[in-house]
C-alpha cells in the first residue's frame, strides 16, 4: 500500500509510482496497491479530458506494466480512461506480475457534495458512473473486491463482495480533508469489521492544485478492525503532517506501508464469530 500526491504531469506521476514499485519490491511485498487517480488529478473537466488516455495506449499504464514485469510485482492502480458523452471513467486496474491487465473496475458511486464551509464538488459532471459491481478476483495475496473512494460510504457493495468470496476490500482514494477528518478511519474500520475482511486503502496526500487537497492517511485494517499500518496525512493548509513509512516528519516523497495478509487469521475470525444473516426478515445483499 502506498501514499502519494500527484499533479497533472503524467511523467512525474509515473516516476513517483515507479519509485513506489521499487520500494515495495525491495521490501518484499507480494502486491502493491496505489491510490485513486494515480495518473493525474486535474483542475477542471476540460483539463482532465486533455490528459485522459485509454489504458491500452497510455504511457502511464505502459510504464507501470514495464515496472510490474521488471520486479515481478502485481500492481493495483487507480486512473482515468475515456468514457461516453465527453466524460471520463474513474477506473481501477490490476496489472499482473507479467504486466497484463487482468481486472478493471469502474467507480460506482460518484462524489457529489456541497458542505457548508467545506468541499463543493460534483464528480458526476465530468465522470461516468460504473455500470456494475464486479465479483472478487484471485491475487497472490487473496481474493480482492475492488471499490474506489466514495464507494466506501455504502456498505452494500462491500457486503455483496464478501458474500461472493472477497477476503480483501480495496478503497484507493483521494478523500477531502474535512470528510477525511470526520469519516475516513471510522468507515474503513466499519467495512473491515462488518465483512470480516482486510481493507487496503491507498490514499492521495497533500495539495494537488489550488482547488484540491487530499487527506492522506493510507491505511490497512484487519478483519477484527485493527489498524495494521497507517501513513501520514495533511493539516488544514495542505501541509503534510505526521510520519510516513520512512519515519520522516512531513516527508513529501511517495511512501509505502506494509502489512501481512494472514488468510488463516481471517478464517479464524469468521469461524469464531459467524455473521449469520437473518435474510428471512430482510433482503440479502
Amino acid at each position: 500500500m502506498s501514499t502519494m500526491s500527484d499533479f497533472t504531469d503524467l511523467a512525474h506521476n509515473l516516476s513517483q509510482c515507479q519509485t513506489l514499485v521499487q520500494k515495495a519490491a525491495e521490501a518484499g511485498a507480494q502486491a502493491l496497491f496505489l491510490p485513486e487517480a494515480s495518473d493525474y488529478i486535474a483542475t477542471s473537466a476540460a483539463s482532465s479530458l486533455s490528459l485522459v488516455q485509454p489504458a491500452t495506449t497510455s504511457p502511464f499504464v505502459q510504464g507501470l506494466q514495464s515496472s510490474a514485469r521488471q520486479h515481478s510485482l502485481p500492481i493495483h492502480v487507480g486512473l482515468h480512461e475515456p468514457g461516453a458523452s465527453g466524460k471520463v471513467q474513474n477506473t481501477l486496474i490490476w496489472i499482473s506480475e507479467t504486466g497484463e491487465i487482468t481486472h478493471r473496475y469502474q467507480k460506482l458511486h460518484l462524489f457529489d457534495v456541497s458542505i457548508a464551509g467545506g468541499p463543493m464538488l460534483q464528480e458526476s459532471a465530468s465522470v461516468e458512473k460504473g455500470p456494475m459491481l464486479l465479483p472478487p478476483f484471485s491475487t497472490p495475496v487473496g481474493n480482492v473486491g475492488a471499490l474506489i473512494c466514495f464507494d466506501l460510504r455504502f456498505p452494500e457493495p462491500s457486503l455483496a463482495l464478501r458474500r461472493q468470496g472477497a477476503q480483501i476490500l480495496t478503497y484507493p482514494s483521494a478523500f477531502t480533508v474535512p470528510t477525511g477528518r470526520a469519516h475516513w478511519e471510522p468507515l474503513l474500520r466499519a467495512r473491515a469489521i462488518e465483512t470480516q475482511s482486510y481493507v487496503v486503502a491507498a490514499a492521495q496526500c497533500g495539495r494537488h492544485n489550488e482547488k484540491r487537497v487530499s487527506y492522506g492517511h493510507s491505511m490497512i485494517v484487519d478483519p477484527w478492525g485493527r489498524i495494521l499500518a497507517e501513513l501520514g496525512g495533511v493539516d488544514e493548509d495542505g501541509m503534510v503532517e505526521g510520519k510516513g513509512a520512512g519515519g520522516v516528519e512531513g516527508a513529501s516523497e511517495p511512501l509505502v506501508a506494509m502489512a501481512e495478509i494472514d488468510l488463516g487469521y481471517l478464517e479464524k475470525v469468521r469461524r469464531e464469530m459467524p455473521l449469520l444473516r437473518r435474510t428471512d426478515v430482510y433482503p440479502e445483499v
